[in-house]
């Protein structure tokens, strides 16, 4: 199959300073430490590593970010943030501390002038979109709000406005392990032209397969299989490698 080379990318929730996990966005449970788990992964060939703040609050910032400091200390692969940016100040702090991207989610939807901004300053490839996506729905606050963005519109326009990637989850499938969301990941991604990474609903080697090729993603995102070792990245590469997938194999 060749081309573009496809990324496995571990991604570790973060409640209080640690790493958490739930089904459909709810029932959140304590999946270890932060720093060992980035660690790990950064050793086991992830391609790159997602810390998401999910409850970032004005107290909990300084914490968090000498927290994302800490982890950028041991891993050697690429690190995109997100949760608490407000402003372009916010992502040079992250920047600062040696962050690849910074990840907007609720607040591109709030603040789309953001995404411009954040463009222009630090370049497109290092703004990636959250979208949260239920029922073709965009939703936000932690997949509290309905926003009536359609998400075939909303992908579009972060494009427009300069995200350089949109992480793309589907909240119906977060959690469950029964498969990614191919209909939805296909359609968004033969609207636009930037990766998009696919997330929510991982479980098995396939779905991985699936949706890097019939889905269209360039990038499969997943947590909780990883964080319990119910597949290993390392596994997961081989098995991709050997069905025709273009993947780095060397870590």
């Amino acid at each position: 199959m060749g081309g573009v080379v496809k990324r496995i990318i571990p991604c570790l929730d973060i409640d209080h300073g640690r790493t958490v996990k739930g089904v459909n966005f709810e029932h959140l449970k304590d999946a270890g430490d932060v720093v060992e788990l980035a660690q790990f992964y950064s050793n086991e060939g992830a391609d790159e590593l997602a810390l998401l703040d999910i409850n970032s609050t004005y107290e909990g910032r300084q914490a968090f970010l000498s927290l994302v400091e800490r982890v950028v200390a041991k891993v050697k692969i690429p690190l995109t943030v997100g949760g608490g940016i407000k402003s372009v100040a916010d992502g040079q702090k992250l920047f600062a501390l040696g962050v690849t991207k910074v990840t907007l989610g609720s607040m591109g939807v709030k603040e789309p002038l953001l995404i411009e901004k954040l463009a222009q300053e630090f370049g497109s490839s290092r703004v990636v979109c959250a979208i949260d996506a239920k029922g073709g729905e965009v939703y936000i606050g932690g997949g509290r709000v309905a926003t009536g963005l359609r998400v075939t519109d909303w992908v579009q326009e972060v494009e427009r406005r300069g995200a350089g990637e949109i992480l793309l989850t589907s909240m119906e499938r977060d959690g469950t392990k029964s498969g990614f969301d191919l209909q939805l990941t296909r359609e968004c991604s033969h609207l636009v032209t930037i990766p998009i990474i696919a997330s929510g609903g991982g479980g098995e080697m396939e779905h991985f397969r699936e949706i890097l090729t019939e889905g269209g993603a360039q990038a499969a995102l997943a947590a909780s299989i990883f964080h319990y070792r119910e597949i290993s990245i390392k596994e997961l590469k081989i098995f991709l490698d050997k069905h025709g997938i273009a993947i780095c194999l060397n870590q």
